[in-house]
């Protein structure tokens, strides 16, 4: 077990789940603060692995829907104060009894930070894991549907009022339909609890140890900070990843759109990639990158920007003008098998090529500048 204490521990697990979370995963201040909230109240913030869960009871995920667009929570009457919270109250109902845990649904500074915060207000452990390994988009991309495991029964909630519980849906598509709809109709965001999972179903869906990763990868740039060497490059090698790109936000333009930030990002290289260019298609996060006009990240490989000093740029802060290094690691492999590729490979976001690992595409564009 792993319990966040010190306020160090949290800005490092932020830190890393935010540059895990490829430009998504949620506000990573509002995720600090929420962290930081808990250990002055004294509650404790316990992660656990798997193995860890007990017999009986249920791990369920608890996180948010929503368009990260800036201004995209439209201002509406709260009627609920906690909709999270509540999400998991209306899910326990359902389910008979109280959940044993909270599995974080993806990576990212603020849906990892809300669901560990979560676990410490209900006094129960959070699960060192999460159903991504990253941040993703769209509800398809959780490893419990790759996992064959249901993420039904589900409750929803808005800030606004609406309380949904659904039972079963006719197929993922429809569900992600379900959410997604009362994340607008809620002003721009919905709470979620759902894919209740016994420990054994855990086993099979959960994407372990990266909560622990983020961690270690955020300690390793604050750590890389404070003695003077390259916080990037400190974030590439704990990542065990690639920086594949070096320039200056050229041009963003995005729109919110059925519940999503819509957007291309083009960056102009400096230093040693002076005279090339990236692009970036983002959906929430980045999805797919081109570096002049090959691919150089596919999905569902991780891509993120960072600015010198290692802090990750959220695809909500970002803008023209902003000096960046892009840096790619790779999927966890659940997302690399075929039945993965299905839900988070490129043809999946309507781009027409198959599916090629980062570290071929890193060989081969070093291999074009020999």
């Amino acid at each position: 077990m792993i319990e966040v204490r010190t306020e160090r521990q949290a800005r490092a697990l932020v830190l890393g789940a935010t540059i895990l979370g490829t430009g998504g995963g949620g506000s990573p201040s509002r995720g600090l603060a929420a962290i930081l909230d808990a250990l002055r109240r004294g509650l404790p913030v316990r992660i656990v692995d798997v193995g860890e869960l007990p017999e009986e009871g249920f791990a369920v995920t608890a996180y948010n829907v929503g368009s990260i667009a800036p201004g995209a929570a439209a201002a509406r009457e709260r009627r609920i104060a906690d909709p999270l919270r509540r999400a998991v109250e209306e899910l326990e109902k359902v389910l008979g009894g109280r959940v044993a845990a909270i599995v974080p649904n993806e990576m990212g500074g603020g849906n990892t930070a809300a669901a560990l915060s979560l676990a410490a207000e209900l006094g129960v452990p959070a699960v060192d894991g999460d159903l991504v390994g990253r941040a993703a988009p769209e509800v398809h991309q959780c490893s419990a549907i790759v996992a064959g495991v249901p993420l039904c029964p589900s409750a929803a909630v808005t800030a606004s009022g609406d309380v949904v519980v659904v039972k079963e849906y006719a197929s993922i598509d429809d569900y992600e339909a379900v959410v997604r709809h009362l994340s607008v109709l809620g002003g721009g965001r919905a709470a979620v609890a759902d894919t209740p999972m016994r420990r054994g179903e855990a086993a099979r869906a959960v994407v372990r140890g990266t909560v622990s990763r983020a961690m270690r990868v955020g300690e390793e740039v604050l750590r890389a900070r404070e003695e003077g060497r390259g916080p990037v490059a400190a974030a590439t090698r704990a990542l065990g990843g690639w920086r594949v790109f070096e320039g200056v936000v050229e041009r963003y333009e995005w729109r919110d759109e059925g519940g999503f930030l819509l957007g291309e990002a083009v960056v102009r290289g400096t230093g040693e990639y002076r005279g090339r260019t990236l692009r970036t298609w983002i959906k929430n996060e980045h999805i797919m990158v081109w570096v002049d006009g090959e691919p150089a990240v596919m999905p569902p490989d991780l891509f993120s920007l960072l600015r010198d000093d290692g802090e990750p740029v959220t695809n909500t802060e970002l803008k023209v003008g902003d000096k960046v290094h892009g840096v790619a690691a790779k999927a966890p492999e659940i997302w690399r098998t075929p039945e993965g590729l299905r839900y988070f490979g490129p043809r999946h976001f309507g781009f027409d090529y198959d599916y090629v690992p980062v570290e071929e595409l890193v060989e081969r564009a070093l291999r074009a500048t020999r």
